[in-house]
């Protein structure tokens, strides 16, 4: 680095990086929850969008060139962006492009995240980076992808994937990898039925976090290699990473504190399971992701609302929450949330519980209603008296139940129709 204060290096490879986030994937495993929203576009954690963590990123990482790729109903994710994501200024260089499935080059819709990347090679050319950062959209996570970059180029790595640690018991769901004493990845095997632990721990594999730096001219010989193979999906974790193991340089980037040496929050929200479990974690005294960072601030969207009221004070009663998360335009009236989150403009009415909850927007929850261990989707009326989260098989029978336990509810199962098709 010469005389190049570490400050004034990784800013100014964050300013030569393109950031792409790929934000197309519909997220099937989150059942009904994405019937008309991308995964991205999912609320989490009482105001935000899952976007808001990879976009937030970026933002407080220096990046300040983004492109979102959208494909699978992204009009709510589009609208988000647009309205919470344009205070960037243009004349200095910095943007948030959207960058929609288009048949820009092909006459087909993005077949895998590599060709979604490929298809769109011409607005890439054109802001000629130095570096492609690679994110996916529908993480939680904060990161600093300055140091990532870094250790990208002092490596003299061809691509670096972030990497972290999760439980064998979830490795069919990630990138699997091996890696040398120096950090080199060795093997990479995308969602396998048996994967390889760690070294030293059976528990656990090495997974990919869907985060990959490139050097930018290796991208393009890539992308364009890929894009003439017939047999191949046109995915990262299943073709581009796996075909350069042998022949180049591929590091791996531990997501790591940098003062502990542990194991950074990252949560891959993509199941209902991990979706509730993910939202309750912010309820505890001291949760993992801290939303009350100021120095690393999560931006979102946000509509102007009243403050959050509690009303009604009698001994049968009474309006409170407890351990709970409460967002503005909220009204408990006369009811008891405990160990909850609930989004804007949420209504409980009188002598209503709700226990080991998310609410999310513009639900009304009528009165004598009892609600636990439940998801309940943006714009459903419960009505007066409902039930949910005490009789598993009767709640099959109308909402979804997963394995866990957690009941997902939609307004659709209750036979509100808020997306009109016909």
């Amino acid at each position: 680095m010469g005389d190049v204060t570490p400050g004034r290096y990784v800013s100014r490879l964050t300013r030569d990086t393109l950031a792409l986030i790929l934000a197309g994937g519909r997220g099937s495993r989150l059942m009904q929850l994405t019937d008309w929203r991308a995964k991205p576009a999912v609320p989490f954690g009482g105001k935000f969008r899952i976007i808001d963590f990879p976009l937030s990123n970026c933002m407080n990482s220096g990046i300040r060139r983004v492109a979102v790729l959208t494909q699978y109903k992204a009009h709510s994710l589009i609208l988000h962006i647009q309205r919470g994501w344009g205070f960037l200024r243009g004349e200095l260089g910095e943007f948030i492009e959207l960058l929609p499935a288009q048949q820009r080059i092909e006459t087909s819709w993005y077949q895998g995240t590599a060709d979604a990347v490929y298809q769109n090679l011409d607005i890439i050319r054109n802001h000629n980076p130095e570096y492609v950062l690679i994110l996916a959209g529908d993480h939680v996570y904060k990161m600093d992808y300055g140091p990532m970059i870094a250790y990208h180029v002092e490596n003299q790595a061809d691509v670096t994937v972030g990497v972290v640690d999760v439980p064998i018991a979830q490795a069919k769901h990630f990138g699997v990898m091996s890696v040398d004493g120096q950090g080199r990845v060795s093997a990479f095997d995308e969602k396998p039925d048996h994967p390889t632990h760690m070294p030293g721990n059976p528990e656990a594999v090495l997974a990919s976090m869907g985060i990959y730096v490139f050097n930018t001219g290796f991208l393009y010989e890539q992308l364009i290699k890929d894009a003439d193979t017939h047999a191949s999906q046109h995915d990262f974790g299943r073709n581009i990473i796996p075909s350069l193991i042998d022949r180049y340089r591929v590091m791996a980037y531990p997501f790591r504190d940098a003062q502990t040496g542990r194991q950074s929050y990252w949560r891959d929200v993509g199941t209902i399971d991990a979706y509730w479990q993910a939202n309750m974690e912010l309820v505890g005294i001291t949760p993992e992701l801290d939303m009350y960072d100021e120095v690393w601030p999560i931006w979102t969207y946000q509509a102007q609302l009243p403050p959050a009221k509690f009303v009604f004070d009698d001994d049968d009663r009474r309006g409170m929450a407890v351990d709970s998360l409460v967002s503005g335009g909220d009204i408990i009236s006369g009811a008891t949330v405990r160990r909850s989150l609930l989004f804007s403009n949420v209504r409980v009415n009188s002598y209503s519980t709700v226990e080991d909850s998310v609410i999310l927007p513009n639900v009304y929850v009528g009165r004598y209603c009892e609600i636990y261990r439940a998801i309940i989707d943006k714009g459903c009326r419960l009505p007066d008296g409902t039930i949910i989260g005490q009789d598993s098989i009767a709640d099959a029978k109308r909402f979804h139940v997963t394995e866990n336990g957690i009941t997902l509810v939609t307004p659709e199962m209750l036979g509100q129709e808020l997306h009109h098709v016909r």
